[in-house]
């Protein structure tokens, strides 16, 4: 592997020349500098990022720690973490699995975003007492190191109940999703509201995948041919990928989606628009979501003082719900 030295012997410069050349340093003429950057294009130079990062203490990224990448929810998140961060000169690298969390004490990324439910707390809780700045997006710490942008789970799963509340529902299916924070956030709130109205309930268990709405689907259709649940069936499903799956499953029943099911979702994901007929769902700005992230693990960094941050939601009408 070529480095610094193998440049300064081919240039015939000193390797402190070739340091300064390469990190654009004044130190050298222009001349120099290109005449150097030219010798190590032509070997094939690579900088020793760790190495530049032990000396400097910055790598000028930021890890971005998701629990997978399945599904269409992240594309947009991750695109305003992207255009968040590069405001202030700073890019990303998107991590996943034990094994990169050792890229925080390692100082391999300058600061973390989290929204990843496999990651512990008190791991989280340890690294942010050593020193390290976070965001965290799914779960409330409190910590002088560690903002929260978080959704407004309640105030969705709410919106979502009220409206089938509206609907004069009698009974709904809750579609939970796997273990976390907006998870547990969306079934307090939900079972809350429904109580409060005197609404009885179901829980089927999913995991926030397409294949988990199926199987829920499967279920409740158990129900209906064993004279066990009447129609309308009305269900809420914790996020619009389980919908998908709700909607592929009924496609072969003779139950129409929207008179005889009744669904609303959440996440208002952009496949949703094109289900037929349009889903009901809750939805937030999932770009806003990761500016404002990117915006607060920089102001973290650099020292300042930061607030903690709430992502409304919405209701967005569908035919889905009747």
């Amino acid at each position: 592997m070529v480095g610094i030295k193998d440049i300064a012997k081919a240039a015939g410069v000193s390797i402190s020349t070739v340091s300064y050349a390469l990190n654009g340093s004044n130190k050298v003429t222009e001349q120099t500098r290109q005449r150097i950057m030219a010798i190590a294009s032509e070997l094939n130079y690579v900088p020793n990022m760790a190495a530049r990062t032990l000396k400097r203490q910055q790598t000028n990224i930021i890890g971005v720690y998701l629990a997978d990448y399945a599904g269409s929810f992240y594309g947009e998140l991750l695109d305003g973490i992207k255009r968040g961060l590069a405001a202030y000169d700073y890019e990303m690298i998107v991590c996943s699995g034990q094994k990169s969390h050792l890229f925080i004490p390692e100082r391999m990324v300058d600061g973390a975003i989290i929204l990843d439910w496999t990651f512990k707390t008190e791991e989280i809780e340890m690294l942010a007492n050593r020193g390290h700045q976070m965001v965290v997006l799914d779960r409330e710490i409190a910590n002088e190191n560690i903002s929260r942008v978080l959704l407004d789970n309640k105030g969705g799963a709410t919106l979502a109940v009220e409206r089938l509340v509206a609907a004069k529902t009698k009974h709904v299916y809750l579609i939970t999703g796997s273990m976390g924070y907006d998870n547990e956030q969306r079934l307090l709130a939900s079972t809350k509201e429904l109580t409060r109205f005197g609404i009885g309930y179901d829980l089927l268990e999913g995991n926030f995948t397409e294949p988990s709405g199926y199987a829920a689907a499967e279920k409740i259709a158990e129900k209906i041919d064993q004279g066990q649940a009447q129609l309308p069936i009305d269900i809420f499903s914790f996020n619009d990928e389980m919908a998908v799956g709700i909607y592929k499953f009924f496609a072969k029943r003779p139950e129409k989606i929207g008179q005889d099911i009744r669904i609303v979702g959440f996440d208002n994901i952009e496949i949703s628009s094109f289900l037929t007929p349009r889903l009901a769902t809750i939805a937030y700005s999932k770009h806003r979501w990761g500016m404002v992230a990117a915006e607060k693990i920089i102001r973290l960094i650099q020292g300042e003082e930061v607030e903690d941050e709430a992502i409304y939601t919405t209701f967005v009408p569908g035919v889905s719900l009747g």
